[in-house]
């Protein structure tokens, strides 16, 4: 029987993967998450850009850029219901029927964002309806993230995980370049009229599309072998979340704090920045979205490649130095830009996510090595849901506030300063796992003899 300690036994045995499960596998973590990220990405950028003045109409700008970000938040402070809800299913049904079910859901919701009317036409309404909307995306996106890291590195080789498990994490900065392209795309080919009337609904309608292609990709998916072990030796968990509450409290409360900076520093530079960029700056709305654009385009290469020198050196290591940057980073970033120059602005995106990318590409590898397997999707959803509530969903919504009351950006870098703190609190709280005692390899092992 599984135990509940997160190590193995002291010699697991030597495992070939399943080559061609695999390959699939990873790219189904990847397009899949990038195709959820896509529609969870759409939303924020539209919050910074265009929610304001049509759905939260107001005479102050800044109040009106508050309200939008307060319906971001929302996706936020609802994914641990999805964290709860299909993570737990994902230890006791299995991994690969929550992802179908999350990509529906939130493919649904962005699909129907785009047909909403706004507040000119229907009044309060409007406001709450996408607020309603938004909440049923971040359930999904919520119940995503842990069974789509289990996917491929539960199919892969232990002693890559840091690789196999960024697949996932690929799925935001794609996501995001998606979301962005398209909007920028519409932004130069329509006028500011046409974007505000119907050009920003394209976006979200082209969900619809998009959603279709992930789940023939996923439908076509075998349960991954540590599942199929489970199932076998009978040992899936009546109750995972309360066993993660009482039996690996320490492993999810480093898990959590792990999570914070590399949230903060993302909303930053990908979300906020655009308004900061605008209202600040004095830049255009085309300008703002190209530097992002870059930034999440490059990524794309350099996350995988963060999680496979996790792989190589030790983890938590990487990810340490990586937040002592990101701490340091706002500071130098916020004195580049203050002249108004893109080319700074650019360069100080492209910097951001890189330190970005060297705490995201090992991240999923490490909040998966903080659990058992029979408890490792409950668990892992748990941990990024719940550090979604204290890192990304506050974070639009503190910068705004912190840049209205003292009309400087010193208090926003002190900010993703103390965020860099506890992540590093919880990477000194977790634990590295040694590949050769993992119990994954005598898991799979199990399930190939």
């Amino acid at each position: 029987m599984l135990q509940d300690s997160p190590s193995g036994p002291a010699a697991a045995p030597v495992v070939t993967p399943n080559r061609s499960g695999l390959v699939r596998a990873f790219f189904a973590s990847l397009t899949g998450t990038a195709l959820e990220w896509y529609d969870f990405a759409v939303y924020s950028a539209a919050s910074a850009l265009v929610f304001g003045d049509l759905f939260f109409p107001s005479e102050d700008p800044l109040t009106g850029t508050l309200l939008a970000f307060s319906t971001y938040a929302v996706g936020y402070v609802s994914r641990p219901l999805g964290g709860i809800v299909f993570g737990r299913l994902g230890d006791v049904i299995g991994r690969k029927k929550v992802l179908i079910t999350t990509l529906v859901l939130i493919g649904a919701a962005t699909f129907l964002i785009g047909l909403l009317p706004t507040h000119s036409s229907i009044g309060v309404a409007a406001p709450i309806a996408l607020v309603v909307l938004r909440f049923a995306q971040g359930v999904g996106v919520g119940g995503e993230w842990g069974g789509a890291v289990l996917l491929s590195s539960e199919f892969g080789d232990p002693k890559k995980r840091g690789f196999f498990a960024s697949a996932a994490q690929v799925g935001p900065p794609a996501g995001n370049l998606l979301a962005n392209g398209v909007l920028a795309a519409l932004g130069a080919l329509l006028t500011e009229d046409q974007f505000l009337s119907w050009g920003w609904r394209v976006a979200f309608l082209v969900s619809g599309v998009l959603v279709g292609f992930g789940l023939w990709i996923r439908a076509k998916l075998e349960e991954t072998p540590v599942f199929k072990a489970m199932e076998a030796e009978q040992s899936r968990p009546e109750a995972p979340v309360r066993e993660v509450l009482t039996r690996q409290p320490r492993a999810l409360l480093a898990a959590i704090l792990s999570r914070v900076a590399p949230d903060v520093l993302y909303a930053l530079f990908t979300v906020f920045v655009l308004t900061y960029a605008t209202d600040k700056l004095g830049m255009s709305r085309g300008s703002a979205l190209a530097a992002v654009l870059i930034g999440s385009s490059l990524q794309i290469v350099l996350i995988p490649l963060a999680g496979a020198l996790s792989d190589r050196i030790n983890r938590r290591l990487l990810y340490g130095c990586s937040a002592v940057a990101a701490g340091v980073w706002p500071f130098v970033f916020f004195g580049m830009v203050d002249g108004g120059s893109w080319g700074l602005l650019v360069l100080g995106v492209i910097v951001a996510l890189i330190l970005h990318s060297l705490m995201y590409g090992p991240q999923a590898a490490f909040i998966a090595e903080q659990f058992s397997p029979r408890l490792r999707s409950t668990g892992s959803s748990l941990a990024y849901t719940l550090a979604g509530l204290i890192g990304g969903a506050i974070a639009p919504l503190l910068f705004t506030a912190l840049l209205g009351s003292f009309d400087s950006w010193v208090p926003l870098a002190i900010y993703v300063a103390v965020t860099a703190v506890v992540t590093i609190t919880g990477l000194l709280l977790g634990r590295d796992a040694e590949a050769a005692t993992d119990e994954d390899a005598e898991l799979v092992a199990q399930a190939n003899a």
